[in-house]
């Protein structure tokens, strides 16, 4: 398993790299053509931190393997709230300061909501696929009209102050070009080898992308809301939590529904949607409920080890 191992590592580094290029481009190209800062860095930037789970998403199905992409979804979820805030709580705690973050969280479940309703079938079709993207469109216009009505907004002057502004529009358009080829070919390696570690261990494509693949591809939310919390940007390292659980139930979900439709694993359904969902509703309570605007060091330990025993359980019944 060396050479597949090998691909999983190396690509999920170069999809880190890719992905922040081919959102400075993307983000630089908005910038000179005068779209508002504040409009690029609700929509282009929040965005990048989900494209990994994107390409891989639709590489996968492109290979005819459904499942992975569909745990690449909710166990990056999982593991966003788990192990990316866990650790940077443990890190430094967080004070919860936006109001758009109070906006986003009921919207967080109306998404969570839809997607259950999209897969309580047992499958996802083309029809689920376009509802999806509909979905992401609506939820793009709704961040960014918020973003523009509250300009001072913490969240709001934050997310404005990550687009770049020193690239000229040739500079851009080469970094998103080199962005978006590198994100295709290092996604084509992290697919080729999670299932070749699958087949080697005799487990599911839906076990790999709950674990190694949701785990790499959550690197970039990791690597993103431990610098912010260290800068004392805590409101966007819970914003890009947020905003990229968001996205991958709609834009990443929308990947196999639009590419390869059709019946996916019960326990997709059955075990790793109720346990996303309780993770979900514990953001919640730590942001909001038990220490009001606060997630101190404790209920770090208590998300990462609540992730930790996800793992554990997944280790058991596979």
């Amino acid at each position: 398993m060396l050479w597949p191992v090998a691909a999983i590592l190396i690509g999920i580094l170069l999809l880190i790299w890719s992905a922040d290029r081919f959102v400075d481009g993307a983000s630089s190209v908005a910038r000179n053509l005068r779209v508002p800062p504040i409009v690029i860095g609700l929509t282009i930037v929040s965005i990048g931190t989900s494209l990994p789970e994107m390409i891989v998403a639709a590489v996968a199905a492109l290979d005819g393997n459904r499942d992975l992409g569909i745990g690449n979804v909710l166990g990056s979820n999982i593991a966003n709230i788990g192990l990316v805030l866990g650790v940077t709580a443990l890190i430094m705690p967080l004070a919860v300061q936006s109001i758009t973050l109070r906006r986003e969280m009921p919207v967080l479940f109306l998404v969570t909501a839809f997607a259950f309703v999209l897969m309580s079938d047992g499958e996802l079709d083309v029809a689920d696929g376009i509802m999806l993207i509909v979905g992401l469109v609506l939820m793009l216009i709704w961040i960014a009209r918020i973003g523009l009505k509250d300009r001072h907004d913490p969240l709001v002057e934050e997310f404005t102050a990550s687009v770049p502004d020193q690239m000229s529009m040739g500079q851009s358009v080469l970094w998103f070009m080199i962005g978006l080829l590198v994100l295709i070919a290092s996604s084509r390696m992290v697919v080729w080898g999670a299932v070749e570690v699958a087949h080697a261990l005799g487990v599911s494509d839906l076990i790999i992308g709950l674990t190694i693949v949701a785990i790499g591809t959550s690197l970039p939310e990791l690597v993103a809301s431990i610098t912010s919390a260290l800068k004392g940007e805590a409101d966007l390292a819970i914003g890009n939590v947020i905003g990229s659980n968001m996205f991958n139930l709609l834009a990443v979900l929308a990947m196999p529904a639009l590419i390869y439709p059709g019946a996916f694993a019960s326990q997709a359904l059955l075990r790793d949607f109720p346990i996303m969902l309780a993770f979900t509703i514990a953001l919640f309570v730590v942001s909001f409920g038990l220490k009001q605007g606060r997630i101190n060091r404790f209920e770090g330990v208590l998300l990462l080890g609540g992730f930790i025993a996800y793992l554990y359980l997944l280790f058991l019944q596979a």
